[in-house]
């Protein structure tokens, strides 16, 4: 059986996942909610034994480089395989599972260097058209899709219903998205983690909403979006909608990437900053958001995991998008996709992720402290990167700061 009721831990939707899982463990309360999430959240066996990492022994520095793969599901299910209500759908701007669903809307993979004090977020678009190992070139957003719809049919077939045939068939699809990952990236990827449609707007409403800037006033019927220019706080339904809309967006995906990107700094800024892990009530919402929203591998140990990033502060994670070549690639079956080179790809990310600015030993809040035994400054949590495309090739748009505003 590919889903586990033991064992379950904690997680987040791309956007906040980060967040959520790297600093939980702050404090002895933070400590007891990590302990109640163990009991509460769902897992699934979808990391090989040869991808996984060894335990650090307690109180030590990560000693193993790790690279985890957060995901946002546009599931219409919860994490046990039991159906979101239509109002729940409806409050979201969801639709129902005719509207589409089960893809990855949001894929971003973090790499933790040794020493566990730094972070680089580097996102990929969803419809970066790539090879799917076992599907062929298509949107990297279907691998889940694709496996987990075979896999249901599979199953169903076999006599398989219910929440059991919901997240069999969901590991197959963790599985797929992985491969497609690695295989687009040249990254191992150690953990995964992955988050439904409600869980992400639990989640920025626990830590009593997130601060960010618009360039100009939107009001999208798709997402819900409907907000005014200028500085805001966001939050629950809102927050979703915020990072959901690509609809009238002049760069589609890679806007809605910016936005992503924008709000997850300001989201770690709020949660460091805000006393949100020493403060019960605050955290204990939090993991509430957590609990029925969140899907981990099984072989996460995240006490363990949390003890091992020493010194991870605001100021010590990056963030990037992946090179694009072209944001309207005609395809053969999947319409328009956005085009990137894989050889420029893994080249982009060996280069982000070998980066003195992302060594562990740069722990520090202060974003232009050196670190007496770091070559360089960590980069700030606010900064996003983008690639200079080759020759011939459309400019890319400018990734915004936290600090500033998005389109």
């Amino acid at each position: 059986m590919l889903i586990t009721s033991r064992g379950r831990r904690i997680g987040g939707r791309a956007v906040l996942g980060l967040v959520s899982t790297l600093v939980l463990g702050a404090t002895g309360f933070a400590w007891s909610q990590l302990h109640r999430l163990d009991t509460s959240l769902v897992t699934a066996d979808v990391i090989p034994p040869s991808a996984q990492v060894p335990d650090t022994p307690a109180g030590e520095p990560l000693t193993v480089a790790q690279n985890i793969l957060l995901v946002g599901l546009d599931s219409r299910t919860k994490p046990d395989g039991t159906p979101l209500s239509q109002n729940v759908l409806d409050a979201l701007h969801a639709g129902s599972g005719d509207d589409g669903g089960n893809t990855t809307d949001t894929m971003i993979v973090v790499h933790v260097p040794v020493g566990g004090a730094a972070a680089t977020a580097i996102s990929i678009p969803r419809d970066s058209y790539v090879d799917i190992p076992g599907y062929g070139k298509h949107k990297i957003n279907s691998a889940y899709s694709r496996a987990r719809a075979d896999q249901r049919g599979k199953l169903a077939q076999q006599g398989m219903s219910g929440p059991q045939l919901e997240v069999a068939a969901d590991a197959a699809g963790a599985k797929s998205a992985i491969a497609a990952v690695q295989k687009l990236t040249g990254l191992t990827i150690n953990h995964y983690a992955a988050v439904n449609l409600s869980g992400f707007a639990a989640l920025s409403q626990a830590v009593g909403g997130v601060q960010v800037c618009l360039k100009a006033p939107v009001n999208d019927s798709f997402s819900g979006a409907n907000f005014p220019a200028g500085v805001q706080t966001i939050s629950g339904t809102q927050a979703l909608a915020f990072v959901r809309q690509r609809h009238g967006l002049p760069n589609g995906d890679l806007d809605r990437i910016a936005r992503q990107q924008a709000f997850m700094s300001a989201m770690a800024k709020t949660v460091l900053g805000s006393g949100t892990f020493t403060d019960p009530s605050r955290l204990s919402s939090l993991v509430d958001g957590l609990e029925g929203s969140v899907t981990l591998d099984h072989g996460w140990n995240l006490l363990s995991f949390a003890e091992q990033l020493h010194g991870l502060s605001s100021g010590a994670i990056a963030f990037g998008t992946i090179p694009v070549q072209s944001l309207s690639l005609a395809t053969p079956a999947d319409g328009d996709a956005v085009k990137v080179d894989p050889a420029q790809v893994k080249q982009f990310v060996q280069t982000q992720i070998s980066s003195p600015d992302v060594s562990a030993s740069g722990g520090t809040s202060d974003p232009g402290t050196v670190h007496p035994s770091s070559s360089g400054a960590v980069r700030p949590i606010a900064e996003t990167t983008t690639p200079t495309p080759p020759a011939g090739t459309p400019a890319q748009p400018k990734m915004t700061t936290a600090s500033g505003c998005v389109n």
